[in-house]
C-alpha cells in the first residue's frame, strides 16, 4: 500500500504554455503559471520553457508561491548524435536541476521523433526503431543514470508518442534492456491511452520500477476527430484531444488509481493537459483535477 506521507503532487506548466506547440499559451508569464499551480494547491512543478535557468531568480519565485521542481524532460538524441552530445547537455541539465533539489530527470529519445512536426500524421510516420537503435539508446540512458546518481538523482524513461518508444511492447522492450537500479520508469496515462494501449496495464507492469507518473486523460469526441482525419501529434494537441483527469473518458482511472493505491511508488505524481489555456482556463481545470485526484487517492 503507498505511503501518502511519500508522494506529492504538481502541476506541468504544459497546461499554461506549450513546448510542443509554443503559440498555445504564448502570451503566459511563468509567475502566472506557478501562481495558479500554487493557488489550484499543488506543492511543485516541471520545468517550463520560459521559466529561467538562472537558479537564484528561480528559486526565489518558487519560494515566494511554497513550490518545488520535480523533473524536467530531457531529450536525448542516441539514434542521430554522437554519444557525448546528449551526455554534455545532461550533465548542464543534471547540474541546474540538482542545484534546485530535484531527484529525478525524465528522458526520452527524441533524435527519430516525429512528435514536434505539425505536417507528420503520427501513426504513419512515428519512426519504427532497429534492434541496433534499442542498443544505443539502452546503453546511453543507462550512462544518463550513471550521472544522475553521481548527484543522488534518478533517470526516468518517459514513453511518448512520435518518438519510436511509445507502445506497451516497445517501452517492455527498453526496460528489459536497461538495468532497473540506473534507469527508471515515467508513466503516463494520456501516453499508454493514445497509442492505444490499456493505461492500467502499463501502469501494473511498471509501477514497482516507477518513480514519476504523468496523468492526463483524452476527449473521445477529439480523439475520434484527429485519428481518421491523420492528425500530427502537435495537431492533436493543438485540437484539444488531452485533458485533465476527471474530465476526459478514455482513461480507467479507477484501474489506475487502483495500482497506484496497491504499489510501494514514491514520489510525485503530476497532472497534465496540454491544451490551449484561451479556451480550458488552466487554472479551473488544475482545481478540478486536483479535487479529483483527493478523490481518488486521498491526497
Amino acid at each position: 500500500m503507498i505511503d501518502k506521507s511519500k508522494i506529492k503532487l504538481a502541476c506541468a506548466p504544459i497546461n499554461w504554455t506549450n513546448d510542443d506547440a509554443p503559440e498555445l499559451g504564448g502570451e503566459l508569464t511563468y509567475q502566472q503559471c506557478l501562481s495558479e499551480m500554487a493557488l489550484a494547491g499543488y506543492q511543485g512543478s516541471e520545468i517550463g520553457n520560459k521559466y529561467p535557468r538562472d537558479v537564484k531568480v528561480l528559486k526565489k519565485a518558487l519560494a515566494l508561491r511554497n513550490l518545488e521542481i520535480c523533473n524536467q524532460w530531457f531529450s536525448c538524441f542516441f539514434t542521430t548524435r554522437p554519444e557525448a552530445f546528449t551526455i554534455e547537455k545532461f550533465i548542464e541539465t543534471r547540474d541546474f536541476l540538482h542545484a534546485l533539489g530535484t531527484k529525478v530527470i525524465g528522458v526520452c529519445e527524441v533524435g527519430l521523433s516525429v512528435q514536434g512536426d505539425l505536417e507528420a500524421p503520427i501513426y504513419e510516420t512515428t519512426p519504427t526503431l532497429t534492434d541496433e537503435q534499442f542498443k544505443k539508446i539502452a546503453a546511453g540512458v543507462e550512462k544518463l543514470g550513471e550521472l544522475a546518481k553521481e548527484k543522488g538523482m534518478t533517470v526516468a524513461y518517459h514513453h511518448h508518442m512520435g518518438t519510436g518508444i511509445q507502445t506497451l511492447e516497445q517501452f517492455n522492450k527498453l526496460m528489459d534492456m536497461t538495468n532497473p537500479d540506473l534507469v527508471k520508469a515515467l508513466l503516463d496515462t494520456g501516453h499508454f491511452t493514445y497509442a492505444g494501449e490499456d493505461a492500467v496495464e502499463g501502469f501494473r507492469k511498471h509501477i514497482d520500477r516507477c518513480v514519476h507518473i504523468h496523468l492526463k486523460d483524452l476527449r473521445r469526441s477529439v480523439w475520434n476527430e484527429v485519428g481518421p482525419k491523420r492528425y500530427s501529434y502537435v495537431g492533436s494537441v493543438i485540437e484539444g484531444v488531452f485533458t485533465v483527469p476527471g474530465d476526459g473518458d478514455l482513461v480507467d482511472w479507477d484501474g489506475v488509481f487502483d495500482v497506484i493505491k496497491n504499489s510501494n511508488f514514491e514520489g510525485w505524481i503530476v497532472l497534465e493537459a496540454e491544451q490551449d489555456p484561451a479556451i480550458y482556463d488552466p487554472l479551473e481545470y488544475a482545481q478540478n483535477a486536483r479535487a479529483f485526484i483527493n478523490e481518488k487517492l486521498g491526497l
